[in-house]
């Protein structure tokens, strides 16, 4: 296929609908997405390499793991040659890179310097997590909202020092951080007290926010979620509570679109938060049934995501971050398809004749609306997505799958 010729053409049926398709391609490049790190090694880590526990559960054995942090970056530099766009890099705390043994409360932002490094050379910035999970004082099934002060105070110095490694990823690489905040407390069966953990964990998070960091360099949210595995019954960060802690400090919210009720949608949510918190994190899966973390696509919810971002220009005060892993597939495969799914939904999204739709809806022009509605449906935004790829040098189409497979005969295939 002729790429450009076909660009052309799609180009000239958007201006018919009165798009301009190259001002759109320009706008989906200034959107950065957040790499999550942990696609690549099943959520182990390094700073203890045990598997992920507390709520979390990865399945499959595919071939090919990351084993090291070496490893975790060659694999993310082979995703950053097949998607187009700026990125950042969101790291777990687990994901430190040193020969000490320390424990979580005793991290500091010099055990993340070789991520600097490597950031810098490869032009992204980072992102960053506490691990509030997958260790023994987590083992208990509460950690900021525990009653036991020793375990309570663990957690809090630990979330303390993740902000001044946030801190220094934003002043060292001029991007600035988001660091999000989700732990898995609750009980499996029903509580006496619903309350008690959560003016715990109230208290222990106005300590960890209690030092004021300038935004420049980092963004603190904070992320709720239904049910995890083993607190089926109660989570101390419901939604509730994170939206009204959000609100009365001002501080950012998460949305992750696999924490909450299978009937419910955060794309309905996003411009209702909008109206009361700095800013709003999300984090983009895809649930299947429960909060499974299965990889993203093109599916309805994801338009709609990315529609109630851009429609009203709300995409200016949000973060887009994709959290997912599976280890029954490929995982660079895993990763590149839902970057570029994610990143077609914003670019339908861009392609939309905006102003003009929502002037017929003001005018009360209901028929007029659907009708533009419906035929955006049918319009080649994915003609326009491949000419972005081509543009911006990376593979097109199916061609992604060749190199992926290139890499995992050479490369991940030899692991072990």
């Amino acid at each position: 296929m002729d790429i450009e010729k076909a660009y052309a053409e799609a180009k000239a049926a958007y201006a018919e609908i009165g798009v301009d398709t190259d001002l759109a391609l320009k706008k989906l490049a200034q959107i950065p997405l957040s790499i999550h790190c942990w696609q690549g090694d099943d959520v182990r880590g390094f700073l203890f390499n045990e598997a992920a526990s507390g709520g979390i559960q990865t399945t499959g054995n595919y071939p090919g793991r990351a084993r090291n942090v070496e490893e975790l970056r060659k694999d993310l530099e082979e995703v950053l040659t097949l998607v187009p766009g700026p990125y950042k890099v969101n790291l777990h705390a687990i994901y430190a890179d040193t020969d000490e043994k320390v424990d979580l409360d005793q991290l500091e932002p010099k055990h993340f310097k070789t991520w600097v490094d490597w950031a810098k050379k490869n032009h992204v910035g980072l992102d960053f997590n506490p691990t509030c999970f997958s260790h023994p004082k987590a083992a208990s099934g509460f950690t900021l909202s525990s009653a036991d002060d020793e375990v309570r105070n663990f957690w809090i110095e630990h979330c303390i020092r993740s902000r001044k490694i946030a801190e220094y990823f934003g002043k060292e690489l001029g991007k600035t951080c988001v660091t999000n905040f989700w732990i898995p407390d609750g009980y499996k069966d029903i509580p006496y007290d619903r309350l008690a953990p959560r003016k715990r964990l109230m208290d222990s998070l106005d300590q960890i926010f209690k030092e004021k960091i300038d935004k420049k360099y980092d963004i603190d949210c904070v992320e709720s979620k239904l049910f995890g595995i083993g607190v089926e019954s109660y989570t101390t960060g419901s939604n509730e509570f994170y939206m009204g802690y959000a609100v009365s400090r001002q501080i950012g919210l998460t949305l992750d679109s696999g924490h909450f009720h299978p009937t419910e949608v955060i794309s309905d949510k996003i411009p209702s938060v909008l109206l009361y918190v700095p800013h709003l994190l999300l984090h983009v899966s895809r649930p299947v049934r429960w909060d499974s973390d299965h990889v993203v696509i093109f599916t309805d919810e994801l338009n709609e995501i990315a529609r109630s971002l851009i429609r009203t220009g709300l995409i200016d005060k949000t973060s887009i971050g994709l959290d997912y892993f599976d280890a029954s597939i490929n995982r660079i495969a895993a990763w590149v398809v839902g970057l570029r799914s994610t990143l077609l939904a914003l670019l339908k999204a861009e392609l939309e004749p905006k102003e003009k739709i929502a002037k017929l809806e003001l005018q009360g022009d209901y028929a007029g609306r659907m009708m533009y509605m419906e035929r955006l449906k049918q319009m080649p935004y994915g003609i326009v997505f491949d000419y972005y790829c081509y543009k911006n040098q990376k593979k097109v189409g199916l061609e992604a799958m060749d190199e992926i497979r290139r890499y995992e005969k050479e490369v991940t295939a030899k692991r072990g």
